[in-house]
């Protein structure tokens, strides 16, 4: 019989919140959320970490799914910010080799631009430099290059363009911070979502943080020696909630993409300057495109995806590429919005010009509160802010036993030579479907790293075990044990859109036709598998008829 607390893992550490002080407790299961939860235990600190929703369940799921070290950036000198994220974006690509790779960006050049070709070209150049030549060299490309190599792009009114590198998340953003929440786990972190943080007060020498477990109404009082605000969009709010002042502050701007068919059949990012003249991106989703974004002021978290907003995205694209007939509403398969908290001080007024923003990331401490608060950031400075987040902790009187651990990155590869040696063996890629976009070993190694271990076992226990139970997803039934039992899923939504990336690559009609859905969802809920496919559509339904 399912259980309204939800898994068993989530349930229990919900029972544990309520237990022995902990050293830091983590407000909010974004990214940055995510790395300090995962740096903090990891170096021996006695953390928890909740979420009012589902990890990753705001900004950290609706990104561009790109690790780029901000080549737009050079056009406002910020050369510090740039060499800074390059380093950054380098870092991922050298901790994880499987899931952030280097990809190529083709941008195409209009006549007239408000900066030339050649200028472009060697800010280009400028940007390979500051990230020490790690990844490719750029290159120029003249019209015949471009028809040639990509016919799709509409070269009318071109000039030519250039090509450049940066990297890109081979899944989703979503299902990479959640790799963090479960290397935390792995550390000793009491990690769960749907736990609402209702205000926190000083308590002597430690702060106790009202709650409530979203799934049950339980009431929760959590105690801990250091409290990290990693909200997002929402951590102004709660530090007003607790009555804590500071010197930043977020303004939000709202971003959309769309996810359609294949456009091209080259694993590159398509990149346009837009109408409103920031860059306009063409990214691969595994069997989709997508394309965006937007970049509009906006006063709260919540937003959705208007009329304007796709119509913007759709005539971009458009214009741009030469398509077989115009993209229309009816191509779209899914959508991504959200905002992105953009950190300024406190006391600044409007920004004068509000694309040239970054996205830098803030970290305020208030030694006397004993509290920190992520302002900003994106997904390519994460493992900064989880070791400057482990800095200040330390700095406050929390003992890090363990100060030279080594918190991120994918396992050995002495580890990853075995786990392909046994895949091999046991002829695992003879399983994989013909119409897969690469070969099952290296598939769940991407996702699981050394937990695709016992998978191995699973299937050799029971083939049945590789075979993929949603159609047209690449999902196989040990992966759904998997989610079960490791991945507080709490909700259908949870599995599709954030462990996964179903939702965002097959359509909301064949899903709720998906025979194998419905297998799926007994594997995660048990006797509540109706009641939770039910809650799913009903949400999808109800956001339609607000579009």
């Amino acid at each position: 019989m399912g259980d309204p607390g939800g898994p068993a893992l989530r349930r229990t550490n919900v029972g544990r919140l309520g237990g022995a002080p902990f050293d830091v407790l983590v407000l909010g299961g974004g990214i940055n959320g995510a790395v300090a939860a995962a740096a903090l235990s990891a170096r021996g600190a006695r953390v928890a970490l909740v979420d009012r929703g589902d990890f990753a369940g705001v900004t950290s799921q609706e990104s561009s799914n790109l690790a780029w070290g901000g080549i737009k950036y050079l056009e406002s000198l910020e050369v510090g910010l740039v060499h800074g994220l390059c380093k950054a974006r380098n870092q991922l690509l050298r901790s994880y080799p499987a899931t952030v790779q280097e990809i190529r960006f083709y941008t195409s050049h209009a006549r007239g631009f408000r900066h030339g070709r050649l200028k472009l070209l060697l800010g280009a150049w400028f940007y390979w430099l500051i990230g020490h030549g790690f990844t490719r060299r750029p290159r120029l490309l003249s019209v015949a290059d471009i028809e040639r190599e990509e016919p799709i792009v509409d070269t009318s009114g071109l000039d030519g363009g250039f090509e450049y590198s940066d990297a890109y998340f081979h899944d989703n953003d979503a299902r990479f911070t959640w790799g963090f929440v479960r290397a935390a786990l792995d550390h000793g972190c009491i990690a769960a979502n749907y736990v609402e943080a209702l205000g926190a007060a000083r308590d002597g020498e430690g702060w106790v943080t009202r709650a409530r477990d979203v799934a049950t109404g339980r009431p929760l009082a959590i105690r801990s020696r250091v409290l990290v605000n990693a909200c997002g969009p929402y951590a102004d709010a709660v530090n007003g909630a607790s009555g804590v002042r500071t010197a930043h502050r977020h303004v939000l701007s709202k971003g959309i993409h769309l996810l359609v068919d294949r456009l091209t059949p080259h694993r590159r990012v398509l990149t346009f300057f837009a109408d409103d003249g920031r860059l306009f991106f063409v990214i691969p989703m595994g069997p989709r495109t997508c394309i965006g974004t937007t970049d509009t002021p906006v006063d709260r978290p919540e937003v959705r995806v208007t009329a304007e907003d796709r119509r913007f995205v759709l005539d971009n694209i458009n214009k741009r590429l030469r398509l077989p007939r115009p993209l229309s509403d009816g191509d779209v398969i899914a959508e991504r919005c959200g905002v992105r908290p953009l950190a300024v001080d406190a006391a600044s007024g409007p920004a004068s010009d509000w694309m040239q923003l970054s996205r830098r990331h803030v970290i305020e401490t208030d030694d006397a509160l004993r509290h920190l608060t992520v302002f900003g950031g994106k997904l390519t400075d994460c493992l900064n802010v989880g070791e400057e987040i482990c800095a200040e902790v330390h700095r406050l009187g929390v003992a890090l036993e363990y100060p030279d651990a080594v918190w991120y990155g994918e396992p050995h590869r002495a580890q990853r030579e075995e786990y392909f040696h046994q895949a091999r063996l046991m002829r695992l890629d003879d399983l994989t479907s013909p119409h897969a976009s690469e070969k099952l070993s290296t598939r769940l190694w991407r996702r699981y790293g050394a937990g695709a271990f016992p998978m191995l076992d699973a299937i050799r226990a029971d083939p049945r075990q590789a075979e993929v139970i949603i159609e047209t997803s690449e999902y196989l039934r040990c992966e759904l044990d998997e989610a079960a039992r490791r991945e507080m899923v709490v909700t259908l939504e949870d599995f599709l859109r954030r462990r996964s990336k179903i939702s965002l690559v097959v359509r909301h009609e064949e899903l709720r036709r998906a025979a194998g859905l419905r297998e799926a969802a007994r594997i995660l809920f048990g006797d509540l598998a109706e009641a939770k496919i039910a809650e799913y559509f009903g949400r999808l339904d109800a956001r339609a008829s607000l579009a």
